[in-house]
């Protein structure tokens, strides 16, 4: 995907590819976004020296939580049921096709019988109700995969290669949950090994194998030579071009990028908006951009408690917080301002500019209506004594720096209507405990789905209970009957035009109520260097795939 944000409708082809699921057989196929063009001769063997910014996972088997360094390392050496094309259409990867009941309760999913894990374990059905009952069980402390399957009751072995999956009820959004990197298939002998042992070296079919971790250095893998299922869209068959990979962890944007420039790594995530600059005019680096589906870079405000429980207080700050200046001089031109949750990259995404417009007066007048009239000798508004107080916890592992410099100026901005926004800087799992326990008043929070359906799973109201891992991912706490009718019609529906409206309604739900307020498409940037040749990104979650790639010696 390109760099820019687009506006305007879904793409078509995603509206024909979403209205297809209420057909009576879904036959799956398309190609995958494909490696960019090159003229050389791809050459196998090398090593590949990745650096990432997202930070490192505290387990790599992607059922385990569920989050983007999970799924950034994971798509190297486990594969899911089905992906998506660079239109949005779903394609098939380990299964054949996706049939659906009439009733829509069912979906029988048939199954490649040509693929091992890399331990030996046969990939077939038994295997796929494996890996679901794991990635249900609350053992395994899932957050991302337990929620995408909510509607799933079991799975049932058909025969060898056919496993159907039984809803509770309709779901639209299911095998687009399923070509996601954290429902993955792992070995499902390997899944019997001890929690510690699978995060440490999970097992899949992809094309390469984890060969060792580093803690706070590196993950190495090695090509795995047997492998036999690439996604549709490669560009070639067989095992990869390299031998191995070293995915380091250097959370420093600028050391990350001196590395890339000084060919110690050859490709590194999570660029700055000036890195990205520099890469673009260079002659020797180059840059792969794609916007992220599910939601925008936003910023929650936490209805459940004071002082955003007062509908008059969120108000008053969107409407103090100026966001437009910050993005025009700390992101060189790379993102464009958001006024929608969704992410350009995921369809039935509602823009409504109006709600968001900057009118300091307009918040004066709401705060004095909501009874914080005083004043403090620091100039911030007070009710009864107290400070109007906004917590505002960063994760330092997932917020880039020149966000946080957005961040600091939306302090400065609602500061003059009277907000004390304290913003405090925290490590990724700190900053979790803090959400987990509903010590915040607004956060910025990243969601990736390759579906619409990430709104329900962002604003029903049944989660604002945690998961088992204890994370809630309706943080702002929304609970309104009309959301949760919207959002669960929209999960049960296959008509297109019934789920665009449904989802329209549903985002201007949250934006009359002030919820949310949109800032920009989460983009994934990728710097590669000269040697590199053949690298592309996965489409359903905009993550770079190295089965193509290849260095030159």
């Amino acid at each position: 995907m390109p760099l820019r944000r687009h506006s305007g409708p879904p793409r078509p082809a995603i509206l024909r590819s979403l209205a297809a699921l209420g057909a009576a057989a879904l036959l799956l196929a398309g190609c995958a976004a494909g490696p960019a063009a090159t003229t050389a001769t791809p050459a196998s063997g090398g090593t590949l020296t990745y650096a990432t910014g997202f930070g490192e996972p505290t387990c790599l088997d992607p059922h385990v939580g569920g989050n983007m360094p999970q799924a950034l390392v994971g798509t190297n050496f486990v594969e899911s049921l089905f992906s998506q094309d660079a239109d949005g259409t779903i394609v098939p990867w380990l299964a054949t096709s996706g049939t659906p009941s009439a009733d829509g309760l069912s979906w029988d999913i048939a199954l490649r019988d040509d693929v091992t894990f890399t331990d030996g374990t046969p990939f077939d059905a038994a295997a796929v109700k494996a890996n679901v009952e794991h990635m249900q069980d609350p053992a395994t402390a899932s957050s991302t995969a337990i929620l995408a399957l909510g509607k799933v009751t079991e799975v049932q072995v058909v025969d060898p290669t056919t496993a159907r999956f039984v809803l509770s009820e309709p779901d639209s959004a299911l095998l687009e949950s399923l070509a996601q990197t954290w429902l993955a298939m792992e070995s499902p002998t390997a899944l019997q090994r001890t929690q510690e042992e699978n995060c440490e070296s999970p097992v899949g079919t992809g094309p390469f194998v984890v060969s060792s971790w580093t803690k706070q250095d590196n993950i190495t893998l090695v090509r795995n030579d047997d492998y036999n299922s690439p996604p549709a869209g490669s560009a070639h068959e067989g095992p990869a071009y390299l031998d191995e990979i070293v995915w380091r962890f250097i959370p420093d944007s600028a050391t990350r990028f001196a590395a890339l420039q000084s060919g110690q790594v050859d490709v590194i995530d999570e660029m700055q908006p000036d890195n990205v600059v520099a890469a673009e005019s260079s002659d020797q680096l180059d840059v792969l951009t794609g916007a992220l589906p599910g939601a925008s870079i936003r910023l929650e405000l936490n209805a459940g408690y004071a002082p955003f429980d007062d509908e008059k207080v969120r108000k008053a700050f969107i409407a103090s917080a100026d966001v437009n200046p910050g993005i025009e001089s700390l992101f060189f031109g790379t993102v464009d301002r958001s006024y929608s949750v969704l992410s350009s990259g995921t369809p039935f995404g509602a823009s409504y500019p109006d709600d968001f417009a900057i009118d300091p007066d307009r918040a004066n007048q709401l705060l004095d209506e909501a009874g914080w009239t005083g004043r403090d000798a620091d100039g911030y508004r007070t009710k009864d004594g107290q400070r109007l107080t906004v917590d505002f916890p960063i994760s330092t592992n997932q917020s880039i720096p020149a966000e946080q410099s957005l961040f600091e100026q939306i302090q400065a901005t609602t500061k003059e209507v009277g907000f004390d926004v304290e913003l405090h800087p925290l490590d990724l799992s700190s900053w979790y405990a803090a959400l987990g326990a509903w010590d915040f008043g607004v956060t910025s929070a990243i969601y990736t789905k390759n579906s619409p359906d990430v709104l329900r799973i962002l604003y029903h109201s049944s989660n604002i209970i945690p998961a088992p891992s204890g994370y809630h991912p309706n943080n702002a706490h929304v609970s309104i009957p009309e959301l949760d009718a919207d959002l669960t019609e929209a999960g049960q529906t296959t008509d297109a035009d019934q789920r665009e409206a449904l989802y329209a309604d549903a985002q201007k739900i949250l934006s009359d109520g002030a919820y949310v307020l949109p800032l920009y498409d989460h983009l994934q940037k990728i710097g590669y260097g000269p040697r590199v040749q053949g690298l592309s990104l996965l489409p359903t979650l905009q993550i770079p795939t190295f089965y193509d790639a290849w260095v030159q010696q």
